[in-house]
């Protein structure tokens, strides 16, 4: 189905001028046709929906309690993705494996589906984690503070994947993405022009995936392009497309569409999730400085967790019990990330030593020696 979903307010493009938005459940939770995806979504059972169902709530409430921590003085700040679960869990589902994921620092739903356990993103928040988690172990690299950066780390991994060999086998269980995360505030940075480009030039195996959530902090996205984020792309070579990212099964079945190109070596491509960021920039922003209520409740109507809610209660034999039983997890797994994060133990000082390169190194010992030997002075001069 094409949709002509807009912001709601401030909008700078008429819905004619609106690129094709692949939708596929409505807001109404009724099942909508797409042409080319309805392949993918087909492939999806009952049980599979009821697991997107789950994960979108319990990915929701780790947010919910890493806001709260927050605001209570536990963390010293947080990066929420409320209204984004959609966006997240549907490209983490459908990714392989050996894929290789560069978050931005808002990507907790995909950290989620990658296996990252919440509280070793809260440790990250609360200062008491220097680097969070293996990269190599989730194919998960850690959160990137810095605006659009990412895209170019994402690009250059996909060079190299291309140098192994790694791309365009046939074997879907080698074929590797390398998948670059970023929102629509990034776009208007060099450093994902600059990865267009080499993504472009080179036939890069990566996918890149911007959240648009219509807000850049506290600039609206009709501010930042003339153009829609889904085309930024093609002058580069690289192909968009528009999904809503409301739609979990839309965004499913497009990040799997798009994810079997790329790795099937047709080269890079853009999907631009059309979200909304629902909650603050971070817990350092507040939303009601610029914007207002009646565009807040045309998105609360858009809600990914209530459309797939009511296509389940609709078109499947999913019970009551199963919705309570995926409430009492969350409250379950809430308690746990809360005595957990305000149970953590300081980690030793010489550990921010550990991990900075990826081979012994001169001037790191040296450094750790000299650390080591101004802490020894302290308990010298306790023994004096």
């Amino acid at each position: 189905m094409t949709s002509n979903i807009s912001v709601g307010t401030g909008a700078a493009h008429s819905q004619s001028s609106e690129p094709r938005m692949i939708q596929m459940l409505a807001e109404d939770g009724n099942r909508v046709e797409s042409g080319e995806y309805d392949a993918f979504a087909a492939e999806l059972t009952d049980e599979d929906l009821r697991g997107f169902y789950r994960d979108m709530v319990l990915v929701r409430r780790i947010d919910a309690e890493g806001a709260a921590l927050q605001r209570q003085g536990q963390l010293g700040l947080w990066a929420p993705l409320f209204g984004q679960e959609a966006a997240q869990i549907g490209m983490g589902r459908a990714a392989r494996p050996q894929d290789f994921v560069f978050p931005t620092y808002r990507e907790h739903g995909l950290a989620y589906t990658r296996g990252v356990e919440p509280e070793t993103l809260l440790s990250i928040f609360r200062g008491q984690n220097h680097g969070g988690w293996d990269p190599q172990e989730h194919r998960f690299h850690t959160y990137t503070i810095v605006i659009g950066s990412q895209a170019l780390h994402a690009t250059g991994y996909a060079m190299g994947i291309s140098m192994d060999g790694d791309v365009g086998t046939g074997d879907i269980d080698r074929d590797t993405v390398s998948i670059a995360c970023f929102g629509d505030g990034a776009t208007s940075q060099g450093d994902v022009s600059e990865a267009l480009t080499f993504a472009g030039a080179f036939h890069a195996p990566v996918l890149f995936f911007c959240q648009n959530n219509q807000w850049a902090i506290s600039e609206p996205t009709h501010v930042q392009t003339a153009a829609p984020l889904c085309k930024r792309g093609e002058g580069f070579g690289v192909p968009g497309i528009r999904v809503d990212g409301n739609d979990i099964i839309a965004m499913y079945s497009v990040a799997r569409a798009s994810l079997d190109s790329v790795r099937a070596g047709h080269g890079p491509m853009l999907i631009e999730a059309f979200t909304y960021r629902r909650g603050a920039h971070t817990t350092a922003d507040d939303p009601t400085k610029y914007r207002d209520k009646a565009e807040e409740e045309i998105w609360e109507d858009r809600d990914p967790i209530t459309r797939l809610k009511a296509y389940l209660d609709k078109h499947t034999e999913t019970s009551d019990e199963f919705f309570a039983e995926v409430d009492a997890e969350a409250d379950t797994l809430a308690a746990r990330i809360r005595h957990n994060c305000m149970t953590m133990e300081n980690p030793d000082g010489v550990e921010m030593f550990a991990h900075v390169t990826a081979e012994p190194h001169s001037l790191v010992d040296e450094e750790r020696a000299e650390f080591l030997a101004y802490q020894a002075s302290f308990a010298d001069a306790g023994e004096a």
